[in-house]
């Protein structure tokens, strides 16, 4: 009783419901984040699955995140989109929607540890990670929407749990096929909805507290008081509340402005550190090519840049988690393909834009304390402080640029957790039925473990829910291999609309259905 009343109530059950979860998060991180070997060097086997998959889907669509990036940018501008297409929000509203889901704080922090520890060199790797995971995006946001439900009131539900439970019963025909696609669709449900209240709130509102407190003073914040964690946890709880009970016509109007802006101000911030030490662009882009073929101070040469790079980009983007395509699923269009080729710009603008700006910041700046943080690394391989070393860079050029990082991690938090709300009440409403009171259930919940997230860490349950959401990886891949050639099907049936179109005129559903048959 004398440790519980030092370490307080709230400390208190914190360490309960660690003890309780510590076992389990234990032992399914041991196997979702395991560890395999390639030339001495040890990484998780999960980040080898992602990688392989957007590989495999690059060479089988035949580089489509490359010869689709103008048709990509022609839809989303809305040039091949129709008002009454069935659907509840634009192109740009969906990717908006699923980019703030992605661009967070591992686009600060994650990019600082790859840096660190994988050298300049890691930066040529997490572009190339990000580009081959544009080809996964296209594959599972197409099926999104291939086989998303359409409710008789205008909204839509898609994503893992409908094109695994439907795409495989297709795939696999006969009651075998039907049992294994629901089971699937089951898990992947189960998974996302305990990342969804566990980690796509909790741990966001978490860091925004603490953020919030060692910008206005760390223990001497007046956010540091008894009680404040939990008026601030309030506080973000009734914004998201407010946000998501709209469902996703209102997040996309949200994010189809939060997303911008916050873009604006992070990579406005990196071009002025840049712009500042202009004279070092050429030496720092010289040294993120030349760190990424001969390893020269990288732990474990090459293939650590290789690794850390790919394992950044990989946890950065999502591409393959099957998360993305419930906010694309809700596009308005009727031909699947468009979104899967919207959505194949989202690792591009995660990865290659946002986190290569960051890596570029840092390796401009060379600051003291980065070289101090490599230097720790080196001595005992776990001391690395990716936010600290991002901040530092940034402070090379902006000394007030903490306010501004605050002001980045606030919205990349509001925004992460907005989205993640509406996946996990996907998730919800598929396992409990969706209805009017079910949903409000779900987003009360929801909101509810905010205020629990700003006041607790839950360090266990936190470690448990990202165990779970890659475990989700594992099954959605497979899914995605086994469905690969519908999206073929889907690709052709909207380059066939294209062409009977000619001019636009948009007749020609009966030449692209015969293209469809054709290819099948």
């Amino acid at each position: 009783m004398a440790e519980e009343a030092e370490d307080g109530l709230l400390g208190t059950i914190e360490k309960k419901i660690n003890s309780v979860f510590d076992p389990v998060a234990t032992g399914l991180g041991d196997f979702v984040f395991g560890e395999v070997s390639l030339f001495g060097i040890t990484f998780p086997w999960i980040v080898a699955w992602l990688v392989l998959a957007g590989a495999v889907f690059t060479i089988y669509f035949g580089f489509i995140q490359v010869r689709g990036l103008k048709l990509a940018l022609q839809v989303l501008r809305g040039k091949h989109s129709k008002p009454d297409d069935p659907g509840e929000i634009t192109h740009f509203q969906a990717l908006t929607s699923a980019v703030s889901g992605t661009v967070g704080l591992g686009n600060i922090a994650g990019v600082g540890v790859a840096v660190t520890i994988g050298g300049a060199g890691a930066t040529f790797w997490m572009v190339l990670c990000g580009l081959l995971g544009m080809s996964t995006k296209f594959v599972e946001c197409t099926l999104g929407v291939r086989y998303r439900d359409q409710h008789p009131d205008g909204t839509v539900s898609g994503g893992p749990m409908q094109y695994l439970s439907k795409g495989v019963a297709e795939k696999l025909p006969g009651a075998p096929g039907k049992a294994i696609g629901k089971i699937l669709a089951a898990l992947a449900a189960i998974m996302i909805l305990f990342f969804g209240i566990g980690g796509g709130n909790m741990f966001q509102a978490n860091q925004t507290v603490t953020q919030i407190r060692n910008i206005t003073g760390g223990d001497d914040s007046p956010f540091s008081g008894d009680g404040t964690a939990l008026i601030l946890g309030i506080v973000l709880a009734v914004i998201v509340g407010a946000v998501i009970i709209g469902g996703i016509k209102s997040i996309g109007k949200v994010t189809s402005r939060l997303v911008p802006s916050m873009g604006i101000i992070y990579i406005s911030a990196c071009a002025i550190v840049i712009l500042f030490n202009a004279t070092e662009v050429p030496s720092a882009v010289s040294s993120i090519f030349s760190g990424a073929f001969t390893g020269e101070g990288v732990v474990g040469g090459v293939i650590g840049a290789l690794i850390v790079g790919f394992t950044r980009a990989a946890f950065s983007n999502e591409a393959g988690l099957g998360s993305a395509p419930i906010a694309h699923s809700a596009v308005k269009t009727k031909y699947p393909a468009t979104e899967g080729l919207v959505a194949l710009l989202e690792p591009f603008i995660d990865t290659v834009v946002v986190c290569t700006m960051t890596a570029l910041t840092i390796v401009i700046a060379d600051t003291t304390l980065w070289n101090d943080a490599k230097a720790d690394y080196a001595a005992d391989g776990t001391t690395v402080d990716g936010v600290t070393v991002t901040s530092s860079a940034f402070e090379t050029a902006l000394p007030w640029f903490p306010h501004i990082l605050t002001v980045a991690v606030v919205l990349f938090a509001i925004s992460t957790m907005i989205t993640w709300a509406y996946y996990g009440q996907k998730a919800w409403t598929h396992l409990f039925g969706r209805s009017k009171s079910s949903e409000r259930v779900y987003q009360l919940v929801f909101c509810a473990f905010i205020v629990i997230g700003a006041v607790l860490s839950f360090g266990s349950v936190l470690a448990f829910t990202d165990a779970v959401l890659f475990l989700l990886a594992l099954i959605n891949i497979i899914g995605l291999y086994l469905l690969a050639p519908f999206v073929k099907r889907e690709l052709a049936r909207f380059q066939q609309s294209l062409r009977s179109r000619g001019g636009g005129d948009g007749d020609g559903d009966d030449k692209e259905l015969a293209a469809v048959e054709e290819v099948r």
